[in-house]
């Protein structure tokens, strides 16, 4: 095996187990997924930028790939204090950042609240910029919630619990509806937190990544983080959706690699 393949190895940091890929030498870069990815989509990247002369560093975070699920119900900071944590254990005291979707959650925070931790920091389709319900769904919710608790009231739990996952497979989101247990649970969390109030705080150089196709991250997001982040740019790449930076890997790479080295 070359020394830029990746090797999947597991290590257990606060007593949760998980998979972790370690690549490269040169300078250090964390990187984090998104919202139901894994080591696996960031790998094309993540060698790319070895290759350059990076020491890279990958992890599935709890709950994803072959990582355990968190013990209970996190918070962006708790998976903010985790990827402190996965640092600590690779004796990293500064390192660059590179999140994609919910890493760029993970991001935010870090870069609002640990700053001295982070070098430079892109953030491609980051997810943060929380949405806000129209009139019809917030009026949609109100209704299902009281008919939903109303039958459980009266004794009509499995009516009660018919409705409700009917209701989540009609309205709820494909990642809502993937997620389990804790896991369920960390997700609501995580979406309903606006995280623009993080944005404003990060004193960490950043560059932002979007494609111009994104269903998922609008592009319009990114241009609200870009006026929001104290020390940010937006680079916006055509054709490309939601996973931008695999859409154009080599044009990616190139960027990356040219903002990463700048001095300060």
């Amino acid at each position: 095996m070359s020394a830029l393949s990746p090797s999947l190895t597991y290590a257990e940091i606060d007593g949760v187990r998980i998979a972790q890929v370690v690549v490269g030498e040169g300078l250090p870069v964390v990187m984090l997924h998104g919202w139901g990815a894994n080591i696996g989509l960031l790998w094309p990247l993540g060698t790319a930028l070895a290759a350059k002369g990076y020491r890279v560093y990958m992890l599935d975070l709890p709950g994803f790939g072959e990582s355990a699920p968190v013990p209970a119900p996190w918070l962006v900071a708790d998976y903010a204090n985790f990827v402190l944590r996965f640092m600590d254990t690779h004796s990293l005291d500064r390192v660059h950042l590179f999140g994609h979707s919910f890493g760029g959650r993970l991001g935010l925070a870090l870069g609002a609240d640990h700053p001295q931790r982070l070098i430079r920091m892109v953030l491609a389709n980051s997810a943060g910029v929380r949405l806000k319900a129209s009139w019809a769904a917030h009026l949609r919710l109100k209704v299902y919630k009281g008919v939903r608790d109303s039958l459980a009231q009266v004794g009509a739990r499995s009516l009660s619990e018919w409705l409700r996952g009917w209701y989540s497979q009609r309205y709820g989101s494909a990642d809502f509806n993937a997620a389990t247990g804790v896991m369920r649970e960390t997700f609501v969390s995580v979406v309903n937190q606006d995280l623009l109030p993080y944005a404003a705080r990060v004193a960490v150089p950043t560059l932002l990544l979007w494609g111009d196709q994104d269903q998922d991250t609008p592009p319009w997001q990114g241009q609200v983080l870009e006026k929001t982040i104290p020390d940010a740019g937006l680079v916006v790449l055509k054709g490309a959706g939601h996973y931008s930076y695999l859409d154009h890997l080599a044009q990616t790479v190139t960027v990356i690699d040219y903002f990463f080295r700048q001095p300060g």
